[in-house]
């Protein structure tokens, strides 16, 4: 009787079981289905994605690995030091009556009372940063902001190996740099295709940061052609700039500049440039120069000495930034995307190419155009002569004209590289081997005849004759050192003597524009 009854409990307690199995799964399942949603059905956005549920790529099956290990050989360490300065706040002092100015300032004390002669030191500076070997024999893409002013750059390699650097070329409105160790069969990175590149693909950053050992970090695209007002031409000016920046959510931080943003194929597809911070440290946004501008630059620095930029001629303003009312004011559509005309000069190929104001820019080359980045994005790939496709709508109607780029002078021609010396405006000469051992001196460079309106003309009291022994402390002993010496520094301090005269004078200038 008692065999029964147990077996009898236990059927009851097994049905129970089921039954409260069997409701409870009724329940998670009905549970899963939110109100506005439809069980079994699937958005648009995500029917296109084949294989995205299918399971053929569970979670987490992503290996970095081997991307990570073709990426690291080839990215660098970049280290920078900036000479300790004297900065003068006037004229040297001269010795009255031996001096080439005669007795041009009266009393020197009375000179002195009125205008001071105070030196502000300026302490050296020693900075670091990443950078992407791209070719075997040397050369590597890096941001401007990484070596500017810099008068040494070492470069080490993820072997521990390292190097002495010397500038190619730089151009601060797209915070690029390409410079060169002397090398051969060194490890690079094959260049890919941002453009390729689609919101939400994984990524990695690779470089220094907080002078760490090489260091790789993942994430995901998360948005493509932001601008931040970030970048200034040569001049400061924020409005020659260009940014078309990736977003990613991969981690970087100070010393990440200048370092590799590459794909799960370890093909580099970004120069990792700035953080969205506002600690100055990683706070879930980092942004990457796209590399399709990197190969242009680069290609640019290399063949000329400077980036061949190119202008449509025209002066904008993105249609979806335009108020309703300024939309109804300009007679467009209130729904128009695109780029706005609200100048075209006379002398740009847009204006010769029959663009005129009131037209509304959506494509360059077939590629749709919505904002002032993407348009950078695209014109900064070409180069003054070239053509390039631009559709507009005008009365609603859509037409396409071929432009040719110019330059910023308005023409089509090669932009030369600008050499700091031809900015001195003056006739400049080795000083010849007698008169420097007459003169108890190694070498030097001549300033034989100063020019007006150069800086040397513009900027100081300097006379002919003057011998230069010195750019920012450094030894120059003729006019390639001279060149080498002033590198891309902006801000130069000029020494030297006047032959017949006590003393050595010292000269600071401005080179920029």
């Amino acid at each position: 009787m008692k065999i029964k009854q147990i077996a009898f409990t236990v059927a009851i307690s097994a049905i129970t079981t089921l039954g409260v199995i069997w409701g409870y799964g009724k329940y998670v399942k009905s549970s899963n289905t939110f109100g506005g949603q439809i069980a079994g059905t699937t958005p648009t956005n995500y029917a296109k994605q084949t294989g995205l549920f299918d399971g053929a790529t569970p979670p987490g099956a992503v290996d970095f690995t081997l991307p990570a290990q073709a990426g690291t050989p080839a990215v660098v360490h970049i280290k920078t030091k900036t000479n300790a300065k004297q900065v003068n706040n006037n004229l040297p002092k001269i010795q009255r009556q031996q001096s080439p100015f005669g007795d041009l300032f009266g009393n020197d004390d009375m000179f002195e009372q009125f205008f001071g002669r105070g030196n502000n030191s300026i302490p050296e500076q020693r900075a670091s940063g990443s950078g992407v070997l791209i070719s075997e024999d040397g050369y590597i893409v890096t941001n401007n902001h990484v070596v500017a002013n810099a008068d040494e750059i070492m470069v080490t390699l993820n072997n521990k190996k390292t190097y002495k650097a010397k500038v190619i070329g730089t151009d601060p409105a797209y915070d690029l740099a390409v410079i060169k160790v002397e090398a051969a069969g060194l490890p690079y990175l094959i260049y890919g295709n941002s453009d390729e590149l689609k919101i939400g693909q994984w990524v990695l950053a690779i470089g220094y940061p907080l002078n760490l050992e090489t260091t790789v970090t993942a994430g995901i695209v998360s948005a493509k052609a932001r601008s931040l007002g970030l970048n200034k031409d040569k001049n400061g000016n924020s409005g020659g700039g260009v940014e078309s920046f990736i977003q990613t959510d991969a981690a970087v931080n100070m010393g990440n500049s200048g370092g590799a943003l590459i794909n799960t194929e370890g093909k580099i597809v970004g120069i990792n440039s700035a953080i969205a911070s506002p600690t100055g440290y990683y706070s879930g946004y980092s942004y990457a120069i796209p590399v399709n501008i990197v190969k242009k630059v680069v290609d640019d620095i290399i063949k000329f000495g400077t980036v061949q930029r190119a202008y449509i001629g025209i002066a904008y303003a993105p249609a979806s930034d335009m108020s309703d009312e300024e939309k109804k004011l300009a007679k467009i559509p209130l729904d128009a995307t695109g780029i706005y005309t609200t100048e075209v000069p006379k002398d740009g190929g847009a204006y010769a190419a029959g663009i005129k104001r009131g037209d509304i820019i959506t494509k360059v080359n077939e590629v749709p155009i919505t904002s002032g980045a993407e348009l950078q994005e695209q014109v900064s790939r070409f180069k003054p002569g070239e053509k390039m496709n631009i559709s507009y709508l005008r009365d609603g109607k859509e037409n396409t004209v071929s432009v040719t780029m110019k330059n910023k002078a308005g023409n089509y021609e090669v932009v030369k590289a600008e050499i700091a010396t031809d900015k001195f405006g003056a006739d400049l000469a080795n000083l010849d081997p007698k008169k420097a051992k007459e003169y108890g001196v190694t070498g030097g460079v001549v300033v034989k005849k100063i020019k007006e309106n150069g800086v040397f003309d513009k900027q100081s009291r300097m006379k002919d004759g003057f011998v230069i022994l010195k750019i920012n402390d450094k030894t120059v002993t003729n006019i390639d050192e001279l060149k080498t010496t002033i590198g891309n520094n902006k801000d130069i301090s000029v020494s030297g003597f006047y032959p017949g005269y006590d003393g050595l004078y010292e000269y600071p200038f401005s080179l920029e524009d």
